[in-house]
C-alpha cells in the first residue's frame, strides 16, 4: 500500500472530527498507553488536550531520554542557489519575489563548506531552490562530492528526483534527505504551490520512498505549521513518518516542525500557531513516535529551542545562514526566510552544556559503512 491510500483511508472530514470533538475520557487514556493509535494521536492533537501539556512534556522528556540519551545532534545548512522556477506563496524563494538571484559556483561552495567546517559541525544539508536551469543536477552531483572533503554526513534538501540521480547522489556521498510536503491536505495544496514542479502533489509525496530505496539512511519530512490547520497537518505527517519507519527500516525518519517566518513577498499565514500550540504538537509526535528524530531549526527562537533541547528535540541547527554565499558574505535580502536564533555554533553549543546536554557536531563517518566516498 502506498502512502497515498494510506491518507486516503483517514479524510480530512475523519481527522478534523476526531480531533475537535475528542474525548477527554479519550485524551486520559492515551497519556499512559505504551503504543498509541491513530486515533489516540489525534486525541493528544486536539485543543482540549492543551489542558495536559504538563503530563505530555515529562512523557515526552522520558521517552527522548530513554531513546536518545542527552545528546543534541547538530547541523548547519549550506545554500547553493536560490533561483527557482515555482510560485509558492509562502516561500522568500518565490519565482515572482525581486530578490537577489544567486547560484554558487564550486569556489565559492568550497569556501562556504571551509568556513562552516571550521566552527566545528561535521553534519550539513545542501539546499537550492528549484530551478535545474542555473544550478544543474550535475553542479549538485560535484557540489556533494566536494563537500565529502569536510563533511562526514551531508544531506540533500533539493528539488524532487528520480530514484536514479538519488541513487547516483547517495554513492556520491549524500547520505541523507529532507523533504518537506509543505501541507498533506491535498485539495488545499494547489492553493500554496499554483504553478512549478512543486505543483505536483502527489510527485512530492513520493519522492522520500525514492529516497529510502536509494539509500539513503536519513529521511526528514516537515509541514509548515501556519498554511492550513497545523493540527491536522502534523496527524498527517505522523502518519507518513510511521509509514516510512516501517516499510525503510535502514532509514532513520526524523520531522521537522517549521512555523513561518518573514521572507520576501510579505506572505501572512492564516493560522497563528503559537509556542503552546508547537509544543503539543511535539509532545504528541513524540509519544507516537517514540525512536523518530524531532529537528528544531534556527526558525525558532533562542529561549524556546533551549526549553526544546530537554522537552524532545534530538537534531538542531546552529550557526545558520539561509541565503547562498551566506557564510562568507551575508546578504539578508537573498534569504529564503529570517533565522530567529542567532547564536554562534560555540553560544548554542554552551547553551546545550549548561542544561546538561551533549552537543554532538559529529556523529557518523563513512568508514563505518567500510566504503568511501567518490572524491
Amino acid at each position: 500500500m502506498s502512502f497515498y491510500e494510506v491518507i486516503k483511508k483517514y479524510s480530512y472530514e475523519y481527522v478534523k472530527d476526531l480531533i475537535y470533538n475528542a474525548d477527554e475520557k479519550y485524551i486520559k487514556n492515551a497519556l499512559y498507553k505504551e503504543k498509541l493509535t491513530e486515533k489516540d494521536l489525534a486525541y493528544l492533537l486536539s485543543p482540549k488536550a492543551e489542558s495536559y501539556l504538563e503530563e505530555m512534556a515529562e512523557i515526552s522528556h522520558n521517552i527522548t531520554l530513554q531513546r536518545f540519551g542527552k545528546t543534541i545532534r547538530i547541523y548547519a545548512p549550506i545554500y547553493l542557489s536560490n533561483f527557482c522556477t515555482n510560485s509558492c506563496i509562502y516561500c522568500g524563494f518565490n519565482r515572482k519575489n525581486s530578490i537577489p538571484r544567486v547560484a554558487l559556483s564550486l569556489d565559492s561552495i568550497k569556501k562556504e563548506a571551509e568556513i562552516v567546517a571550521s566552527s566545528g559541525i561535521k553534519n550539513i544539508i545542501l539546499v537550492t531552490g528549484d530551478n535545474m536551469k542555473k544550478f544543474s543536477f550535475d553542479m549538485l552531483l560535484q557540489s556533494v562530492k566536494l563537500c565529502t572533503e569536510y563533511f562526514p554526513f551531508i544531506s540533500i534538501e533539493v528539488p524532487s528526483l528520480t530514484f536514479e540521480q538519488y541513487k547516483e547522489l547517495h554513492n556520491a556521498g549524500a547520505d541523507g534527505l529532507t523533504m518537506f510536503q509543505e501541507t498533506y491536505i491535498e485539495n488545499l495544496y494547489p492553493a500554496f504551490h499554483p504553478t512549478g514542479p512543486k505543483a505536483d502533489y502527489l510527485y512530492r509525496l513520493e519522492t522520500p520512498e525514492k529516497a529510502a530505496q536509494a539509500g539513503m539512511r536519513s529521511i526528514g519530512l516537515g509541514s509548515l505549521l501556519g498554511l492550513t490547520d497545523y493540527r491536522i497537518d502534523t496527524f498527517y505527517m505522523c502518519l507518513h513518518a510511521e509509514y516510512l519507519s516501517k516499510k525503510y527500516w535502514r532509514s532513520h525518519i526524523s520531522s521537522s516542525f517549521p512555523r513561518i517566518r518573514h521572507a520576501a513577498g510579505e506572505y501572512k499565514p492564516e493560522y497563528n500557531v503559537s509556542d503552546k500550540n508547537l509544543l503539543q504538537l511535539i509532545f504528541a509526535y513524540r509519544m507516537f513516535l517514540h525512536d523518530a528524530g524531532i529537528n528544531i531549526s534556527t526558525r525558532e527562537p533562542a529561549v524556546l529551542r533551549d526549553k526544546l533541547i530537554y522537552l524532545g528535540a534530538t537534531i538542531m541547527s546552529a550557526g545558520s545562514k539561509t541565503e547562498p554565499g551566506g557564510y562568507s558574505a551575508a546578504n539578508d535580502d537573498a534569504a529564503q526566510f529570517s533565522i530567529e536564533d542567532n547564536r554562534s555554533v560555540e553560544e548554542f553549543c554552551s547553551a546545550v552544556k549548561k542544561l546538561g546536554f551533549d552537543p554532538v557536531l559529529k556523529d557518523w563517518d563513512n568508514s563505518m559503512q567500510g566504503t568511501n566516498f567518490a572524491k
